[in-house]
């Protein structure tokens, strides 16, 4: 499913790894990387970057400790655009009302310094990001570690509070530059697979030998037009877990058509590498090999195929340390307690739509097994209520619930002591109980 490449190599036009005797220096600023790093470099210096954000993002955990820190250290006014999102204290109460003070801190900081409020419910961070703040060669810094807008030609990166505390007293992001890989998809997707298999594929790759570890990943190839926008940034989020520094993709029609759908047309604009780009090194992925993944306990670089796990539970479990012994029944199927579809790449409107489809006419049962689907912000649960998909799911026994990502962190959806849980979002796949 996939070939890695630990040496450079030169692409041409995009689409074709070549033998060239051009400049790898010269050619490297052929990247899609190399031109939005420059434009966003404060620094003269090609080696070390002293980057500045178009704009950034924080939700209900980290940002009243930035503002805090901010505030002490002078804050007057925002310099760019700063998102507050509440979508991961806001499921309810903790130690009184703790939850909604902060929520009503950021309300206040919104109005004092110009930052933009998101209200509980409303939206993951990262789904308003997407949907609202992207666009093309744009650089976004957030503190949460999904930040990846790639997909949408947006370099994101998350980092800490402290390195946002920096931006917002206008200073700058220093890092070394990274190298860049390049991400070559061909082919197309089987019926049955989607973005979160991908993903699996590429980071069973490429996470254990650290190979783009504090790199940036650049998606290139001619599979890349087959796939959906949601299907891409369904990997593209995911790209976090294979240690990567950020992310970028070639942009087409496809992210034009979404940036329309948003009534931001402006943000689209058209990126792709030189004709002749040289990377550090290539990962290659053939989408028509990619098989439905699952990822075990307790990273999502513990991927096998799902065909591989049905085949032999016992044995793929005790490869990874794990004992399930008592959900596999005597003929080998295992036995699930509960679904969770949930965050910035599991919530995504296609997925949820493609549960429903699955489920047309069946049940969740009402007794030993529960789902729980978190429509990733509100226009996505406003699209599929008129379109009937919401319906659909809780015809079928499914409970939907608002914009939140408590799931993925352990705040939401929690699974009784022994219970065994699927879940379809940026962290595990196939989590124990805690």
């Amino acid at each position: 499913m996939v070939k890695i490449t630990d040496h450079g190599v030169f692409l041409k036009n995009g689409r074709e790894f070549v033998v060239s005797d051009a400049d790898p220096a010269l050619a490297r600023r052929q990247t899609m990387a190399y031109s939005i790093l420059s434009a966003h470099n404060a620094a003269g210096d090609e080696k070390n970057l002293r980057l500045k954000f178009d704009a950034l993002a924080s939700h209900d955990i980290t940002y009243v400790g930035i503002l805090l820190t901010a505030r002490a250290g002078g804050l007057e006014s925002l310099p760019v655009p700063y998102v507050l999102t509440n979508c991961h204290n806001s499921l309810c109460a903790v130690g009184g009302t703790i939850n909604e003070d902060d929520h009503m801190f950021g309300l206040s900081a919104a109005h004092r310094y110009g930052a933009i409020y998101v209200p509980a419910h409303q939206a993951v961070i990262h789904s308003f990001m997407r949907e609202m703040m992207s666009g093309c060669g744009k650089m976004i810094l957030g503190s949460d570690s999904h930040t990846r807008y790639g997909a949408l030609g947006t370099m994101a990166i998350g980092e800490g509070g402290p390195e946002l505390v920096k931006q917002i007293l206008s200073l700058t992001y220093d890092v070394k530059a990274p190298e860049v890989i390049a991400v070559r998809l061909t082919g197309k997707v089987k019926p049955g697979v989607g973005p979160q298999d991908v993903a699996l594929a590429l980071i069973g790759a490429v996470f254990k030998s650290g190979f783009v570890k504090n790199k940036v990943l650049e998606f290139v190839g001619d599979g890349i037009a087959s796939l959906p926008i949601e299907f891409r940034n369904g990997i593209d989020v995911m790209t976090t877990e294979t240690t990567c520094l950020s992310s970028i993709w070639i942009t087409d029609e496809e992210t034009e058509r979404y940036f329309v759908r948003h009534g931001r047309p402006e943000a689209y604009g058209k990126l792709e590498p030189g004709e002749l780009a040289y990377y550090d090194g290539a990962v290659d992925i053939d989408l028509s090999t990619v098989e439905p993944m699952i990822a075990l306990p307790f990273h999502p670089g513990n991927a096998v195929t799902i065909s591989e796990l049905k085949k032999d539970p016992h044995g793929v479990f005790a490869r990874f340390g794990l004992n399930f012994d008592d959900k596999i029944d005597k003929n080998g199927n295992i036995h699930v307690d509960q679904g969770v579809i949930a965050g910035c790449a599991g919530g995504i409107y296609d997925n949820i739509v493609a549960v429903n489809d699955i489920l047309s006419g069946g049940s969740v049962g009402n007794g030993d097994f529960s789902l729980s689907v978190y429509p990733a912000s509100q226009p996505v649960l406003t699209q599929l209520v008129k379109d009937g998909t919401a319906a659909g799911l809780l015809d079928a026994g499914a409970v939907i619930r608002t914009a939140f990502c408590g799931p993925c962190f352990g705040a939401g959806d929690v699974p009784g002591n022994g219970c065994l849980s699927t879940v379809s979002y940026t962290h595990l796949t196939l989590p124990t109980n805690s």
